[in-house]
């Protein structure tokens, strides 16, 4: 679903506190949906989810909002999404998403029938979350500027601001650490796009670009992955703390 802007949040060896901690499975496959499977789940990025004091409140795309833990729940996600889903805080082991490549999604459509990779989520974090890898996920400006796409479309934890900066220069962050006020991190991957991006988030409409300038401009070979198009950044804490708005970014 989609999240909300945040002026500082708590940062810990599993990510940003309270992020990706809920996550819908559908009952049929046992697998987490996302949009990342935009035929089926692409109608996630019309709801929102939100912190409503110490729980969580989704807001639905008719404005509806609805708190998690209701008795009614799982049967109302159900029925606006079209398919059967239950509303976990438990990452099963081995969690699992499915993972059309997003050329065929741009060649074919988001209604088309295309094959799938299934790929286990949050390998490169210690946590329960259900990140799609890496604890924290990072880009800058410029390589938003450049692709000419907005920031919430590739659904990072945290936008650097590098006017004039180089696009794509996170590629080159892998193993350096960086230091965002007092919090530490290490680049582990350059983030690999799938056809997220493009899909229509809430008002935004769909926007194939978003993928095809990685597509044309950056493929990289991620280590255990193979060569794809990247923006972004996937990193690991080093030391936590509290990471705020303005606070300075350094690279070691």
């Amino acid at each position: 679903m989609l999240g909300e802007d945040l002026d500082e949040a708590e940062l810990g060896a599993a990510g940003l506190d309270g992020d990706r901690a809920l996550a819908l499975i559908d009952r049929e496959t046992g697998r987490v949906a996302t949009a990342k499977h935009p035929r089926l789940w692409r109608a996630l990025l019309r709801f929102s989810a939100a912190r409503n004091g110490t729980g969580v409140r989704i807001t639905l795309p008719d404005g509806r909002a609805l708190a998690v833990d209701g008795p009614d729940t799982d049967a109302t996600l159900s029925a606006v999404l079209g398919r059967e889903v239950r509303l976990v805080s438990a990452r099963p082991d081995g969690a699992e998403v499915e993972r059309p490549d997003p050329a065929d999604v741009l060649e074919h459509g988001v209604e088309a029938e295309v094959a799938f990779a299934t790929l286990e989520i949050a390998q490169g974090t210690p946590g329960g979350n259900f990140v799609d890898y890496a604890p924290v996920h990072l880009i800058t400006t410029a390589t938003l500027d450049h692709i000419g796409a907005e920031a919430l479309r590739y659904r990072p934890n945290l936008v650097v601001d590098a006017p004039g900066g180089r696009p794509f220069a996170e590629n080159d962050w892998v193993g350096r650490e960086i230091t965002v006020g007092d919090v530490r991190l290490r680049g582990t991957l350059p983030t690999p796009r799938c056809s997220v991006p493009t899909l229509e988030h809430g008002d935004l409409p769909r926007s194939p670009h978003a993928v095809r300038v990685p597509m044309a401009q950056n493929r990289v070979d991620v280590p255990g992955f193979g060569v794809l198009p990247c923006a972004g950044l996937y990193a690991e804490v080093l030391a936590g703390g509290t990471v705020r708005v303005g606070d300075a970014v350094t690279l070691r």
